[in-house]
């Protein structure tokens, strides 16, 4: 391993560490057992040094994305060990963890629309070929710099910044990692849209608006909350929700 590498791990292990800023879950886990599905983005407010740096360049509570890739749905009493997650991780690179490993945290379920199982596995297939590949170290450095200094930028400019590293494929990072995923299938995230001028046969000129896919390392995880080709499913809405039956204090908190 070149010295470069050791830094870049040592400084990893250091921003892997808790910041002690942590968002606790709003969701029950077993509510999130039963409603995320194969093919679901889980969206997560992390608590680490790292997620620091990467929620103050996105100016977004999200830090963190992983793709959902086999879920508990055909269980009596689905449970977060049993469900699987591919993502990547700063230390151990492209892996696969267990729902179990975000279940305290605050997260949010991001699920594509109009695939087919076909479709569905495809993407699958990409993302479990990618398990082992290395995080980009110089992300590391990059994200490091932006911890000690968070430099005054113009927040137009942060998505620019956020194109770290070497842009090898095999040294993803969380969120490029999945849009090359669903990219792979040719699903929308957010695409760059324009229009075209087009001609109908003896009709006016018209324009139509043409999608082009953006480059994957212009990805952060909040683009899948934005993105208008992703339904947000909230498990405590999923199921059968009374507003009625919750019981609330009469305490009355002093100022």
């Amino acid at each position: 391993m070149s010295l470069l590498n050791k830094i870049g791990r040592w400084l990893a292990a250091y921003l892997e560490k808790p910041s002690g800023n942590i968002q606790p879950s709003t969701c029950k886990p077993e509510l999130l057992a039963t409603t995320i599905r194969v093919g679901d983005v889980l969206l997560v407010d992390g608590s680490s040094r790292i997620s620091t740096a990467i929620k103050y360049l996105t100016q977004s509570t999200w830090s963190h994305a992983a793709l959902c890739i086999a879920d508990d749905n055909n269980s009596a009493d689905p449970n977060c060990d049993n469900i699987t997650l591919v993502e990547a991780d700063v230390l151990d690179g492209i892996r696969t963890v267990a729902l179990s490993h975000y279940a305290h945290l605050h997260t949010r379920i991001c699920r594509p629309v109009g695939l087919d199982n076909e479709e569905l596995q495809s993407a699958i297939e990409f993302a479990k070929a990618q398990v082992g590949h290395q995080y980009d170290m110089k992300n590391v450095f990059d994200l490091m710099r932006y911890l000690v200094q968070t430099p005054p930028v113009p927040t137009r400019w942060r998505r620019k910044m956020i194109i770290l590293g070497s842009g090898d494929p095999t040294r993803a990072i969380c969120s490029s990692f999945i849009a090359q995923t669903f990219q792979s299938i040719r699903y929308p995230i957010l695409p760059d849209i324009f229009f075209e001028k087009a001609k109908l046969p003896h009709s006016e000129a018209y324009y139509e608006e043409v999608l082009q896919i953006r480059h994957h390392s212009l990805y952060v995880p909040k683009d899948f909350d934005m993105s208008p080709y992703f339904n947000i499913v909230k498990p405590t809405l999923n199921g059968a929700f009374d507003p009625h039956t919750l019981e609330w204090s009469e305490y009355q908190n002093p100022e």
